[in-house]
Formats: structure tokens, C-alpha cells, sequence
């Protein structure tokens, strides 16, 4: 009996939780459609501190961001949105147009067209989507082999194993873009700039020279830090110093 009053309570101390965080999200979302942009932001922010992250959140906290004029708190979050949906097409279309705020017009330099195709497919899914193909994957290949073990004729079997060999290559290739897209969310190395103007500089030291500038929303690359500076890398190629309050990573 005490057992399951004991579940009985775990289970209302879950819904109630439940219920408290969905009035604080539509709090929020009241805010936002009153036009209090910075209040909806704040209440946001508390939201996702909580660790209730999810795409949506960061979705509705870069709106709040964006309808505020802050541009570089705007793009943040929508980069960490599609970082947990990849193919969240709101935050996608939203993240471009704030992009086209960014004073900054950095040349990308073009990755070789397979490893741009290879890169696109990855961010296709998030590192547990894939794990599931793969699992799928794996079932048919399993099938695929008792077709070939049991099958009836030379040409039924020879099928079979070239479809099980497909599916075996399909099963370690999914696995490892697994393995990639959890390595990225776990060391992820992208960063945006967060200050108006920041001055890049030569070396981690406030005397060191002044390379170029760069603005609010920028998207970066950290290669390394030491003490309060961060090397960053640009999507062009060049590398500089900055201070690590003027960025933060997605």
C-alpha cells in the first residue's frame, strides 16, 4: 500500500511539474504577443535555465531576441535550435533573415562539393535519428542474410547477399554519421560574436595588432583558447584573437 501511494505521489509531483512549466511557457508567450519582446525573452531564458531545452524554446527565445533588435542573441538561438532539429524550416527561413542584419559579409570559402554534400546529409538528422536508421538498417540486413541462408534458388541467394552486404555498408556509415553528430553536439566548436564591434587581434593580448573587426551575429569557429582569449577561424580563412566575452558558442 505505501508503495503505491508512494508512486501515486511521484506521479502528481510529475504532472504538477508538468503543468507548472507549460503556464510559464504560455507566460511567456502572452508576453511575446503583447509586444514585451524583453520580457518574453527574460521568461525564456529563465525557462530553458531550468533545463527545459527543446528547439522550440530557443525558437521562440531568437524571435524574442530578434524582435528586439538584438541581432547576435537572435541568431544564437536559432543556430541552437537547429542544432537539436536540424530540419526546423521556421528557424531555418528566421536564422537567414537575421543574417541579413549582420554588417559583416563574410566569403565562405567552399568546402570540395562531396564533402558539402556529406556535411548537408549529416545535419539531416540528430545524432539519435541516426541511430535509429541504423538500427533499421540493421534489421533488414538481418532479413536480408536469413533470405540468403533459406532462399530457394542460387539467384534468390545471390540477391540477397549483395542486399545484405548494401545494408551492411548502410548500417556502418549511418552509425558513424551518428558518431559525428554527437561529437559536434557534445564539442561543438561554433561560436557567434556577440558584442557590436569587436577588434580581432594577432595575439591573445590587448596589445597585440589589429587584424580586422568584426560585428554583431558574425558566425565563428574556435581553434583554441588560452586565459580570457579565444582563436577563431572564419568561414574565409582568416584567424585572429578575440576576448571570450565578445562571443559565445552555440
Amino acid at each position: 500500500m505505501k508503495r503505491i501511494i508512494f508512486i501515486f505521489s511521484v506521479m502528481l509531483s510529475f504532472a504538477a511539474s508538468v503543468f507548472a512549466q507549460t503556464d510559464v511557457v504560455k507566460h511567456a508567450n502572452d508576453l511575446y504577443s503583447k509586444g514585451d519582446y524583453k520580457a518574453a525573452a527574460e521568461e525564456y531564458e529563465h525557462i530553458i535555465a531550468a533545463k527545459n531545452v527543446a528547439p522550440e524554446l530557443y525558437y521562440n527565445l531568437g524571435n524574442a531576441y530578434y524582435k528586439s533588435g538584438e541581432i547576435g542573441h537572435a541568431i544564437l538561438n536559432y543556430e541552437r535550435s537547429l542544432r537539436l532539429k536540424p530540419n526546423y524550416q521556421n528557424a531555418r527561413v528566421n536564422l537567414e533573415m537575421a543574417q541579413q542584419k549582420v554588417v559583416d559579409n563574410v566569403v565562405q570559402t567552399p568546402p570540395f562539393f562531396v564533402m558539402n554534400w556529406i556535411n548537408l546529409l549529416m545535419k539531416l538528422f540528430t545524432s539519435n535519428q541516426w541511430y535509429v536508421v541504423s538500427v533499421i538498417f540493421l534489421i533488414l540486413m538481418i532479413v536480408a542474410s536469413l533470405f540468403f541462408v533459406f532462399g530457394y534458388s542460387v539467384a534468390h541467394r545471390k540477391a540477397s547477399f549483395y542486399i545484405a552486404v548494401l545494408f551492411l555498408c548502410l548500417t556502418v556509415l549511418t552509425m558513424f554519421f551518428a558518431g559525428i553528430r554527437k561529437n559536434q553536439m557534445v564539442h561543438h566548436t561554433d561560436a557567434i560574436i556577440m558584442s557590436g564591434v569587436v577588434v580581432v587581434k594577432g595575439s591573445p593580448d590587448k596589445s597585440g595588432t589589429d587584424l580586422f573587426q568584426l560585428h554583431e551575429g558574425t558566425k565563428v569557429k574556435v581553434k583554441s583558447s588560452l586565459g580570457k582569449w579565444t582563436e577563431i577561424v572564419l568561414g574565409n580563412g582568416n584567424i585572429g584573437w578575440v576576448e571570450d566575452e565578445n562571443i559565445e558558442r552555440i
